[in-house]
């Protein structure tokens, strides 16, 4: 199967040796995203609940470029620099995604690039 590169502007660029997504045939493995502006590559500045919004806007958004939406995911796998913020994880991925919910693992880090204290990262079924 062919390889298609997802790259979208509505989401920061690549800060690494890597694509946004890449689709293979239906499905589309996306890369962890961090709470960066895609209009100024920073950190969103506020609270916990300001980076974990960031984080799923940044994942609709190349889930969009790439023919689908949040619904479509199978698979999400969040990472914490604080577990504590978990239940803030869980009430806001709620509102961005629909039952049945996809499949999840939640970990905790020491640390995270750019200093971020959540990245996310899923896969599509479309």
């Amino acid at each position: 199967m062919n390889r298609e590169i997802i790259s979208t502007p509505d989401a920061p660029a690549a800060i690494g040796p890597y694509s946004q997504a890449v689709k293979v045939g239906n499905t589309v493995y996306m890369s962890g995203q961090i709470p960066l502006d895609p209009a100024t590559m920073q950190l969103v500045a506020g609270d916990i609940d300001a980076e974990i919004r960031r984080v799923f806007d940044n994942l609709k958004a190349v889930a969009m470029a790439a023919g689908g939406s949040l619904n479509d995911a199978v698979k999400v796998n969040v990472f914490l620099t604080d577990l504590a913020n978990f239940a803030r994880v869980n009430e806001i991925m709620a509102t961005y995604f629909r039952q049945p919910y996809p499949a999840r693992a939640a970990v905790g880090v020491a640390a995270l690039p750019r200093g971020a204290r959540v990245e996310v990262e899923c896969i599509l079924q479309l």
